[in-house]
């Protein structure tokens, strides 16, 4: 599967957003605002997870179709996926 652009961009936005993170705590900011912050990644990887497993079906299945094989294990496979990210 190739990784496009928008995908790198979001682990990088979430990777700025760990660095601020980092430094909230050593600035003993308030538990309220880092906590916030941190359910705020935590809701960016579950998305991002969402986008590259719906991406790479996508992918599956019409290769899946050209080749004449059976779709079905794709589908299971990505829901699997999903599920183990929860």
């Amino acid at each position: 599967m190739e990784y496009n652009d928008q995908m790198k961009n979001r682990i990088k936005r979430m990777e700025g957003q760990l660095r601020g993170i980092l430094k909230m705590m050593e600035e003993n900011k308030d538990c309220k605002d880092v906590v916030t912050q941190l359910s705020a990644v935590r809701s960016a990887v579950d998305r991002t997870v969402g986008v590259i497993v719906s991406s790479n079906l996508v992918e599956c299945v019409m290769k899946a179709e050209e080749n004449g094989l059976n779709k079905d294990d794709y589908i299971k496979e990505a829901v699997n996926l999903l599920v183990k990210s929860r």
